[in-house]
């Protein structure tokens, strides 16, 4: 079976720039995109007041879905979704069965962080699935390689998405380095069981001891955001457990505050 990507798009400049490296992720892994754009026409959605709805009437946007699919260089299979995007995502995702979900963050300079409302968070606590989030400022010419892995200190496992996971860094050619925030200068080595958590899913093809970056921060957040420069790594990896996409306090979570917040790629990973 042929893998594929699902890529949502709005037509705004975040999806576009998502759309252009989910096409250079898709090249290497032989894969066809899956194009969804959700028609959002409820007046309760949280968009309708920021002008981030796309104005278009049914006939044009296929028209304007067709002639994206026609400008791509792998295979396309485009559809029209309706409702609540998350719904609509959970759906797609039944049916294709992609390796990611790929998605834009739009500009939200100058907006507070109370105050965003962002697609990628509702699907995660709708459906957690592997998402991949571009900032809506990245150029994409070529696949990422340089890949950041960040871990909480604590065992993890990636479930039926492991393969998956391997099939896309062994078909980048990726070289990934796990990167472990403590809140105080103390020892670089990883738990063993943390070893042993990043070993299993196979991310890593090498035994131990693996590429491993240390940041000292009291704020994990804080701290993965200052190890991804661009200058250093192309995409962070994240390994969200249940407990960040659940409860009231979501918006304080590592994975919100990353996403928001970081320059390159983020790829979030559900742990089982």
């Amino acid at each position: 079976m042929t893998p594929s990507l699902l890529i949502l798009t709005d037509f705004f400049q975040a999806a576009n720039k998502a759309l252009d490296y989910a096409t250079n992720l898709a090249r290497p892994l032989g894969a066809h995109l899956v194009l969804m754009h959700v028609r959002r026409d409820s007046i309760l959605d949280p968009d309708m007041f920021t002008g981030q709805l796309t104005n278009l009437n049914k006939e044009a946007t296929e028209l304007a879905m067709n002639s994206v699919a026609r400008n791509l260089p792998v295979p396309v299979v485009a559809e029209v979704g309706y409702g609540r995007v998350a719904c609509a995502v959970a759906d797609a995702v039944t049916r294709h069965h992609p390796l990611l979900v790929v998605l834009g963050r739009p500009d939200h300079h100058g907006t507070p962080d109370e105050l965003v409302q962002t697609t990628s968070l509702d699907i995660l606590q709708t459906s957690p699935y592997p998402m991949l989030v571009v900032p809506h400022n990245i150029a994409s010419t070529v696949p990422p390689r340089r890949v950041l892995l960040a871990v909480d200190g604590a065992p993890f496992s990636l479930g039926d998405h492991a393969g998956a996971m391997r099939q896309l860094l062994a078909a980048l050619g990726a070289v990934l380095t796990v990167l472990h925030v403590i809140p105080e200068t103390g020892p670089d080595e990883l738990p063993p069981l943390v070893v042993d958590s990043v070993v299993r899913t196979g991310l890593v093809i090498e035994v131990p001891p693996l590429h491993i970056r240390t940041e000292v921060n009291k704020s994990a957040a804080e701290g993965i955001l200052r190890a991804i420069r661009p200058a250093d790594y192309d995409l962070v990896i994240l390994i969200a457990r249940e407990h960040t996409f659940l409860g009231n306090l979501f918006h304080h979570s590592v994975t919100h505050q990353v996403l928001l917040d970081s320059p390159i790629p983020v790829l979030v990973l559900p742990a089982t």
